[in-house]
């Protein structure tokens, strides 16, 4: 007799949030009119603006598809493995309140981000590997598989959201750079065009945008290269057309547009672990009962959610990642 134990994020199918609802347009403005109204009355976050404001959802989210070459891929099949304990965000929330500080520090950055070219673009794989490449990115989009996965994504400034990444596991790229046995991490590295992105000019950051796991951490089931988002491809402003997705870890490890894999085996000093390394480290797991230097961790703000919620440790995948860390002492594991 097979018994199937469901796992910590699985739902039973009839509770799942089905697409026709979290695209419902009528819906959204009912729920998006209540969400930025509680947000923008003085959700407080942290990095460098730890009093910046959610601000409202433009009345068009930034998904335009049309001019996309990957566009045929979207929307891929649902991996039902990768379930929700929550709804999911809204789409137009999730595309108009981000992080990409190559383009400013503001969280109203996703016109702004309208100005990265996302085609040619290129995507080297070297280092400690078999054979150093150079992929077209759309060459890579055809040698792999896409699916959609629903995660958590819980930011390290105690905002959260959910939503459905579309992408492939980042294993599957480890297995097509076929890393030597002493590759000990993968160094991630963002584009840097400082006359585009208007943010790179700022000089007192570290620019690229540099990110690192080790490689059982990148080799794990729930690390992901998200290519698209909602059914349809990546929006420039969520990190089109290649981003790094980690639920376990806070948001910022997920880095955005990247151009370039490292296999290495040096650990890799990430881009905010230069600026502030006692406030953001190398691992940047969740844990609710490790508060940042400056803020609780003890509790989120879902986009769209006029109550806070409890954090989980591990963003609520502690049982499949925890055993990454068991052997890993005198570390911060959680900042």
């Amino acid at each position: 007799m097979l018994l199937k134990f469901r796992k910590p994020w699985e739902l039973k199918e009839s509770q799942l949030t089905e697409e026709s609802v979290y695209l419902n347009r009528r819906n959204f403005m009912k729920q998006a009119a209540l969400g930025s109204a509680v947000l923008s009355a003085g959700l407080v976050t942290g990095c460098d603006e730890p009093s910046a404001e959610v601000t409202a959802p433009a009345k068009k989210a930034a998904t335009e598809t049309s001019i996309d070459p990957s566009a045929k891929y979207y929307p891929a099949k649902r991996n039902d493995i990768y379930k929700l304990d929550r709804d999911l965000s809204f789409e137009e929330l999730a595309t108009t309140y981000n992080n990409f500080y190559e383009f400013g520090s503001s969280k109203n950055i996703h016109e702004k981000a309208q100005a990265l070219p996302l085609r040619p673009w290129s995507v080297a794989i070297d280092g400690m590997v078999e054979k150093e490449m150079q992929l077209d990115v759309d060459d890579l989009f055809a040698k792999i598989e896409f699916e959609e996965r629903l995660y958590r994504h819980r930011c390290v400034e105690a905002w959260s959201m959910a939503v459905p990444w579309t992408g492939f596991p980042l294993k599957k790229l480890i297995e097509l750079a076929r890393p030597l046995s002493s590759a000990k991490y993968v160094r991630m590295e963002t584009f840097n065009l400082p006359d585009i992105a208007s943010g790179q000019k700022a000089h007192w950051y570290p620019w690229p945008y540099i990110e690192g796991l080790t490689i059982e951490e990148a080799s794990h089931d729930l690390a992901f290269i998200a290519t698209g988002i909602y059914g349809k491809p990546m929006p420039k402003q969520n990190g089109a057309p290649l981003r790094l997705v980690t639920p376990w870890k806070y948001g910022f490890k997920s880095t955005k547009s990247i151009v370039k894999f490292t296999f290495t085996d040096k650990r890799p000093v990430s881009f905010w672990e230069e600026i502030q390394g006692s406030e953001y480290g190398f691992w940047a797991n969740v844990n609710p009962d490790v508060p940042h230097a400056r803020w609780s961790q003890a509790t989120e703000q879902p986009l769209g959610k006029s109550e806070r919620v409890p954090t989980l440790l591990f963003n609520g995948y502690a049982d499949e990642v925890d055993d990454l860390y068991k052997d890993i002492k005198g570390e911060r594991l959680y900042t």
